[in-house]
């Protein structure tokens, strides 16, 4: 018999091709409970057929923490777990059982593994820990969008993390992410001071190509006396850089990259996407160095989101061509087959390879031709 009650909660809206999939993955908990908020297709009627618990909701001004805190409401008292998940995502069988494995006496919350992309063969991209599952009591969802759980227990916060839990997301690619903007600049308003509402509102002037508000953005979270997680600072250099870069401010573009690198050196991104905008330029030295420096990182950063083409073929391609430019032609292959390892169907890098291979039988100059 198990030790808890757990229960899946979630908000939805017009996701009726996601139900079936959903709930047999759902299945696993005690209950599931679901918060409409406002479909016109037949996601209720669907969710309740397969035995979900459904309340309609109207949240008007529409803001996701508002929506979730509704949803949390809506599950029982007495449940001890609660696991919060949108219909796009998809649990990977046993996560029950690794719960309660993980789960101690005053846990208040737990992590896993999620998955925000896949690669075509199903395994991870873009992969981070994700912090959804929480005790029922002490928690409320913050924030407009990018919304998070803020504990406002009275015991200390007891957070573990729960090996073998995943979470797979499939998003339906139709899905605007139009609210997003407008609800980060109105949480940066309420909160002027929050770090994390402010990183994330110039990521997403990146994202619109609002290059030189990303930069403005960008310094002001460096400047929050609260911004000192190294891996964000990171990451929020790496924009600065790459708004940069899209206004032609070339050296300013080098400069914050290689800050980005001294901030947290330990993580590949900031190397791969310094060396794929060197390779743009054509300088084959710091595509080689800078490539050569993310492959001597093994791990993946556990704290972080690891940019998927730090970790497929990307490093050992660039590092391939590099090579070639400089005349290392031995290394070359070297990293020619490592990187088609990664996509042996890859017709581009199997071109690469067999150039770099004539190049090696073939020295005279009237046969060169560089890979790219």
């Amino acid at each position: 018999m198990s030790r808890y009650k757990i229960c899946v909660y979630a908000i939805c809206k017009n996701e009726e091709q996601f139900v079936d999939r959903w709930m047999d993955s759902m299945s696993e908990a005690d209950l599931v409970v679901v918060t409409d908020t406002g479909s016109t297709d037949k996601t209720a009627e669907k969710l309740i057929s397969r035995g979900a618990a459904v309340y309609s909701e109207e949240i008007d001004p529409w803001r996701f923490d508002e929506a979730r805190n509704r949803s949390l409401d809506h599950v029982p008292e007495d449940v001890d777990i609660c696991v919060c998940t949108d219909l796009d995502e998809i649990f990977e069988k046993g996560w029950r059982r690794c719960i309660e494995k993980a789960w101690q006496k005053g846990t208040t919350m737990g992590k896993y593994l999620y998955n925000w992309s896949l690669k075509p063969d199903g395994t991870p991209a873009v992969q981070f820990r994700y912090f959804k599952c929480h005790a029922r009591h002490g928690y409320r969802w913050l924030h407009p969008v990018h919304e998070c759980l803020g504990y406002v227990g009275t015991e200390p916060q007891r957070v573990v993390f729960i090996p073998g839990m995943v979470l797979n997301h499939h998003p339906d690619p139709n899905k605007s992410r139009s609210s997003y903007l407008p609800l980060l600049e109105m949480a940066v308003k309420e909160e002027p001071s929050d770090d994390r509402m402010t990183y994330y509102l110039g990521r997403e002037y990146m994202y619109r190509g609002r290059w030189q508000d990303c930069i403005n953005t960008m310094l002001r979270y460096l400047s929050l006396p609260t911004a000192v997680w190294r891996e964000e600072r990171c990451a929020s250099m790496r924009w600065t850089a790459a708004s940069f870069f899209s206004l032609s401010q070339v050296s300013e573009a080098y400069r914050w990259y290689y800050r980005a690198i001294g901030e947290a050196p330990w993580m590949r991104d900031a190397y791969v996407e310094f060396a794929r905008m060197a390779y743009r330029l054509g300088d084959w030295p710091t595509v080689f160095c800078m490539t050569e420096e993310a492959l001597k990182i093994r791990e993946r950063s556990p704290v972080y989101v690891n940019a998927a083409y730090s970790w497929d073929y990307t490093p050992d391609d660039l590092c391939s061509i590099a090579c070639f430019q400089l005349g290392m032609y031995e290394r070359s292959l070297e990293h020619a087959k490592a990187a088609l390892a990664f996509s042996p169907e890859d017709q581009r890098l199997k071109n690469n390879l067999s150039l770099i291979e004539k190049k090696l039988k073939d020295t005279s100059p009237e046969h060169e031709k560089s890979p790219g």
